[in-house]
C-alpha cells in the first residue's frame, strides 16, 4: 500500500507578487526551492494564512536570493501582496519507507522571505 505524506514545506512565507496576465504557476526564490527539496514543474498547493483560500499550481524558479514568491495566472486573484502562505509539496511512497521519511521544512525570515 502507498500513501501520500508531506514531502516539503515552506512556512510561512509573504506574497511579494500577484501577475495575472503570465501563463500560470508560482514564482519561488531557488534558494528557498533547494532547501525545500522542491524542483522545477513540481506541483505544489498553496495554503493562504490570511483568507483561508488553497489551491495547487506548478512552481517555476525565482532569481536566488530575492525572496521573491509571486503567484501567476488565475492564482493572482486568490491573494495579496504581503499575504502569508505555506507552501507544501507530497510524494507518494510504502507505508513503511513512510514511516521514517523526514520532510524538508524551511522556515524562512517572516520579514524578507530570505533563508536565515
Amino acid at each position: 500500500m502507498q500513501i501520500q505524506v508531506v514531502k516539503s514545506k515552506i512556512h510561512r512565507v509573504k506574497v511579494t507578487g500577484a501577475d495575472l496576465n503570465y501563463i500560470g504557476s508560482i514564482t519561488i526564490d531557488e534558494d528557498l526551492m533547494d532547501a525545500a527539496n522542491i524542483i522545477q514543474g513540481e506541483k505544489v498547493q498553496v495554503v493562504n494564512n490570511n483568507n483561508g483560500e488553497r489551491l495547487e499550481t506548478y512552481v517555476i524558479p525565482g532569481k536566488r536570493n530575492s525572496g521573491e514568491i509571486t503567484l501567476n495566472g488565475a492564482a493572482a486573484r486568490k491573494v495579496a501582496v504581503g499575504d502569508v502562505l505555506i507552501l507544501i509539496t507530497y510524494a507518494w511512497m510504502d507505508i513503511e519507507e513512510a514511516k521514517s521519511f523526514k520532510p524538508s521544512l524551511v522556515f524562512p525570515n517572516e520579514e524578507t522571505n530570505l533563508l536565515n
